[in-house]
């Protein structure tokens, strides 16, 4: 019988839970944390190319805005909850706090499979998905972003289904756009460049040599291929790789640009010239210096943490390890740099879209690394400071800093009325 699925909300309330006992919160103040501000459900109906009308589950959930505007991706696929979306809102509430930008936290999803849509359904379906929640959503309120499932098409149709109804164009109200309507330079690699930043920092720290260090990549969507192409161009070598179908392994290596050529052409990594085919499942317990979970949430569990043999893990995507398997981990001595902090590249690089917008600006892409580096280091130093002066490992760490910021902003700002 397999293990029963965690509930994500129920496992960052733990998390929540944790940082409160350390921090020794205010009983108030912890009690405030534990639920989003506000949640939004919706009736998504549609017209399919077929004729038939069918109803999609929609959600937008603003965790707290205590340090600023709500902002969070925006997850188009099957599994979507909205205990997930809490959870994600929750999780971007703490990680725009743990580095340092004047964000509060959202997240917001349709439970639909976009592989299975044409262009046509998923531009219906955004567009009235956004006409939906158009009263809760604002550059000054909050921005979505694209996530899992959606892509810069999709926060273009966002963008313009605002400004149609605003009457003007707002650029501003969602990060993540093509570059022709504002979207910014450097940002399709900015999550997996904050991954690798996070990763070097670590292995540095423990004194260690980077080069010919072996990943293993569970997940091979944007973040993950591109973190697996920079991580080579570093100097790892790359033996594993998967996606939602299954993965492929060659200890002595595998080109990441080649295997991203064949995915786009067979739909999948499996079938890769000299790679033995495994499953996802086998990938995590691979024998490897560095892990990249790229993937889903939950994929780390008390049922396969012992038998992880790599010793680093960098959280590539949202909270794919459980709280019970962190235990695990650490009583290994693996070193988990936690999903708050290695992929913040992210919204660094939407906090940086709309500060361009906003001052109808563009940068370079040469600027844009230069900050997007400058502030992923601050964060990655924040954080190792705090774990080795409190004892304690790498999420401990990032959320006692991202729950102490946010919690010192809504103390500082009171309760009204």
């Amino acid at each position: 019988m397999s293990e029963e699925k965690p509930n994500p909300f129920k496992v960052v309330l733990k998390q929540l839970d944790i940082a409160a006992e350390k921090l020794n919160l205010d009983p108030g103040i912890h009690e405030i944390l534990k639920q989003p501000k506000r949640a939004l459900i919706v009736s998504v109906s549609i017209r399919m190319d077929n004729g038939n009308i069918r109803s999609f589950t929609g959600y937008r959930v603003q965790y707290h805005d205590a340090r600023g505007p709500y902002k969070g991706g925006t997850r188009y696929h099957p599994d979507v909850t909205l205990d997930e979306v809490k959870a994600l809102a929750a999780l971007m509430t703490w990680k725009c706090a743990v580095v340092d930008i004047p964000y509060g936290g959202a997240k917001g999803g349709i439970a639909c499979n976009p592989k299975e849509m044409s262009l046509v359904e998923l531009e219906r379906l955004t567009r009235r998905y956004t006409s939906m929640i158009l009263d809760l959503i604002g550059p000054y309120r909050d921005i979505p972003a694209s996530d899992v499932g959606t892509n810069p098409q999709i926060m273009a149709w966002i963008t313009d289904t605002y400004s149609q109804f605003r009457g003007y164009s707002v650029p501003e109200i969602a990060t993540g756009k093509p570059l022709i309507i504002g979207g910014s330079e450097g940002r399709a690699d900015a999550p997996s460049r904050g991954v690798v930043l996070c990763t070097k920092e670590m292995v540095s720290k423990i004194g260690k040599r980077f080069k010919d260090m072996t990943v293993a990549v569970q997940g091979y969507g944007n973040v993950g291929a591109s973190a697996a192409i920079l991580l080579k161009k570093e100097g790892c070598k790359i033996i594993a790789v998967s996606d939602s179908r299954g993965g492929i392994y060659n200890p002595n290596g595998i080109d990441p640009i080649k295997v991203l050529k064949h995915k786009e052409k067979s739909g999948s990594v499996i079938g890769f010239e000299e790679c033995k085919g495994i499953t996802n499942e086998e990938l995590l317990e691979l024998e490897c210096d560095i892990l990249v979970p790229a993937a889903l949430e939950n994929q780390i569990t008390k049922a396969n943490a012992d038998k992880i043999k790599a010793k680093i893990i960098t959280e590539a995507a949202n909270a794919p390890t459980t709280p019970e398997a962190d235990e695990i981990l650490s009583k290994k001595g693996i070193i988990v740099i936690p999903d708050i902090l290695a992929n913040a590249g992210g919204v660094l690089a939407s906090y940086f879209e709309w500060l361009q917008n906003l001052h109808r600006e563009h940068w370079s892409e040469e600027e844009f690394i230069k900050k997007l580096e400058y502030k992923m280091l601050e964060a990655f130093d924040d954080v190792y400071e705090t774990s080795e002066k409190n004892e304690v490992d790498m999420r401990t760490a990032a959320l006692m800093l991202g729950v102490g910021r946010v919690a010192e902003a809504i103390e500082t700002l009171g309760l009204w009325p």
